[in-house]
């Protein structure tokens, strides 16, 4: 009992005392708010890059697609053992592509390519497997549409066509009022060189046979108009500083009505094939990865343009909630099920773990990383505990020699500091625990306190595909943290509890 009423005393009375609280304190504070952070951006980036993707992606890298029909890999999957996990599916086109399209700038028209990857979906069935619904701009909530003209894509897209026409006319007109060329000798050139001759009479060479001829404008504007696309916000949109204000700002590249030009491979592989479509949307996951690279198209205009007769290259698959967050199950049940359907090398089963395995990696090892490093904090208060003990003994050497002429043994004399170390520990934690968690659950309000203060915006909400810090308050690592500082506190109080054990009650006395 002895020990305890002097520790209290010794906590009460010493203001050094407060200074190892405040610094154990600070530090479980900041380790409590920094992972609950880090915590808080983990989950959002996983629960974004699972967005992105199904849960478990089947995919073979022919270019004709599957062997089988999506509908028969489908009933395959819902009669396997992992069909009762399975809530919805979606066959998909994958393939890559040149992306061509102009820009009128002052200086005329002016040609861009991109290299993107082209995903031919139904929309309402690819909805149901991620949040590609979430993600488009325009018709956000409304996948249906996505591939839809609006009246004025559908206006923009006309005067487009206008335009062209016009160009086109213009062109003519200036062909026509041009100076013809000088004339030369008969079967020779105007440099005077001899015009080579088609052999095999009036028949064209192989080469030129399947040429088509271009269809005149008029012929063009009566037309169906192309089919849709959706892009990604960085293919049309281009960010760039604002000459006048020197801010980053967005400058639109390609509208709704605007029609690209796609080339890709066909499904034997052996040439190419192309097609022109209309901008309908936009897609902005805020995944730069994802914006810069990747367009929808319908699925069944793709199958077309590449000849697939129906066949997919991808199967995205959905699982049902209670299995979706288990890596256990689906990597022991529902990707064994469907490699068995498609085995390899013709197709091959991933989870998104497994798709996005070295970013997720990544952020697990910079978080354990930061939560090293910052509980160098609490390592820094254990030595001030070490210091301000030390102390603490070298001033009570004479209540140290009374307590051992009083009977009081070695171990009792260690128990007491060692007392007051965990003492130190555990009101040094729980003052941070209660700090920690108060700016963890305020943290958003403290930062707009902050911005409006210094003038300075902390946390930029363009950057991130969220509105808000994002948090997540363990309760385990609360627990870690803490038993972590009182650990330290009273470990750093070993030595001079051993120190106040040893000293012999004559010796004490005699230096009083």
């Amino acid at each position: 009992m002895y020990k305890l009423l002097l520790c209290l005393r010794y906590l009460r009375t010493r203001y050094l005392a407060f200074v190892c609280i405040v610094s154990v304190m600070l530090g479980v504070a900041t380790l409590i708010v920094v992972n609950s952070v880090m915590a808080g951006f983990s989950d959002k980036l996983k629960s974004h890059l699972n967005g992105l993707s199904s849960d478990v992606t089947v995919r073979t890298e022919a270019a004709g697609g599957f062997p089988l029909e999506a509908d028969e890999i489908e009933r395959k999957l819902k009669g396997s053992p992992a069909g009762k996990y399975i809530e919805a599916t979606s066959p998909t086109v994958e393939c890559y592509a040149l992306l061509q399209f102009q820009v009128r700038t002052r200086n005329g028209m002016i040609p861009i390519v991109k290299h993107v990857r082209v995903i031919g979906i139904d929309p309402t069935r690819h909805a149901r497997v991620g949040r590609f619904a979430e993600y488009l701009t325009d018709c956000q909530g409304r996948p249906a549409d996505c591939f839809r003209m609006t009246e004025q894509a559908k206006l923009r897209f006309d005067w487009r066509r206008w335009q062209e026409q016009e160009d086109a006319d213009k062109a003519e007109r200036d062909r026509e009022t041009a100076p013809a060329p000088p004339k030369g000798e008969p079967g020779k050139n105007i440099f005077g060189q001899p015009v080579p001759k088609l052999e095999g009479g009036d028949e064209l060479p192989p080469e030129l046979r399947n040429l088509k001829p271009q269809l005149p404008v008029q012929v063009a504007a009566e037309l169906p108009p192309p089919p849709g696309i959706v892009l990604g916000w960085d293919i049309a949109v281009a960010r760039l500083p604002n000459p006048e204000t020197g801010e980053m700002e967005d400058f639109p590249l390609l509208r709704p009505g605007d029609d690209v030009f796609v080339a890709t491979v066909g499904a034997s592989g052996a040439r190419p094939v192309s097609a022109t479509f209309v901008v309908t949307d936009t897609f902005r996951s805020r995944y730069g990865e994802y914006d810069a690279n990747i367009v929808y198209v319908p699925l069944d205009d793709l199958q077309k343009l590449r000849g697939m007769d129906g066949k997919a290259n991808c199967l995205q698959i959905r699982l049902t909630p209670d299995v979706r967050d288990n890596p256990k199950v689906v990597h022991d049940t529902v990707v064994p099920a469907a490699q068995a359907i498609m085995p390899k090398p013709e197709s091959h089963a991933e989870s998104w773990w497994q798709q996005q395995g070295s970013l997720l990696s990544a952020i697990d090892i910079e978080r354990n990383l930061l939560n090293i490093l910052l509980f160098l904090i609490i390592g820094v208060a254990g030595f001030g505990v070490l210091a301000i003990f030390s102390m603490i003994v070298s001033e009570k050497y004479r209540d140290i020699g009374v307590l051992k002429s009083l009977g009081a043994s070695g171990g009792g004399v260690m128990g007491i500091f060692l007392g007051y170390g965990l003492l130190l520990g555990l009101v040094g934690g729980l003052l941070g625990t209660a700090l920690g968690v108060w700016i963890t659950l305020n943290i958003n309000d403290i930062e707009k306190a902050l911005a409006a203060v210094t003038g300075r915006e902390i946390f930029d909400r363009k950057v991130y595909s969220f509105d808000c810090i994002p948090t997540h308050l363990d309760v385990l690592s609360v627990v870690l943290v803490n038993l972590g500082a009182v650990g330290i506190a009273v470990g750093s109080a070993v030595l001079p509890a051993l120190r106040a054990a040893r000293l012999q009650p004559v010796r004490a006395l005699r230096f009083e």
